[in-house]
């Protein structure tokens, strides 16, 4: 079948709106304010944290989920941003089953804190409220050129912003994002 046979064949809206969002919704819906209060007080806020030492960014995990059990939401998302402006897309698609929560204390008893959906909660409501925590610095006159629009490119080019460096990112793609675009399933990353 030629690939002109294959789109005739092809039905569009076989489904109806409501059912695309029920099919097609998210992996782990995201919590409620009150759900992730109780689920941050499971936290034992280690002194060592292995979780932290687990995540390849480097968040502190036990200072956001202390943030959020005070109520904090907004403190705990600033946290995130400043380890990792797309903490609130690693929150989705992180591996967290082998990483954070893998090395949490709490595993031991076969219940882990539930990581990921606590900075998803916490980003998740930075960005609902549209809030900036980054202002662009002083210019420093310095004009700076970068290859590739994914995730490495934007943050590099967010970080050197704020420092007052004019920067310019440069892509194959016509849409920005690399990996988060192109690259993630999308029942891990929902356009909602």
């Amino acid at each position: 079948m030629s690939e002109e046979q294959y789109r005739e064949n092809v039905a569009n809206a076989r489904l109806k709106p409501e059912q695309y969002k029920n099919i097609f919704c998210d992996l782990h819906p995201p919590l409620s304010k009150h759900d992730a209060l109780a689920e941050a007080e499971h936290c034992l806020f280690c002194y060592d944290a292995p979780c932290q030492i687990a995540c390849p960014t480097e968040i502190d995990i036990a200072l956001f989920i202390r943030e959020i059990s005070t109520s904090n939401a907004l403190g705990a998302a600033k946290t995130i941003f400043d380890k990792n402006i797309f903490g609130g897309m690693c929150a989705r698609v992180c591996p967290v089953e082998t990483l954070c929560e893998q090395a949490c204390v709490r595993q031991s008893e076969g219940k882990p804190v539930k990581i990921a959906l606590l900075q998803r909660y916490a980003t998740d409501l930075a960005i609902d409220e549209n809030i900036q925590f980054y202002k662009k610095g002083d210019k420093t006159g310095k004009k700076i050129a970068i290859i590739g629009a994914g995730p490495a490119g934007i943050a590099c080019a967010h970080r050197l912003a704020i420092f007052g460096h004019e920067v310019e990112i440069c892509d194959a793609k016509e849409k920005p994002g690399g990996l988060n675009e192109y690259g993630i399933a999308a029942y891990k990353a929902t356009d909602n």
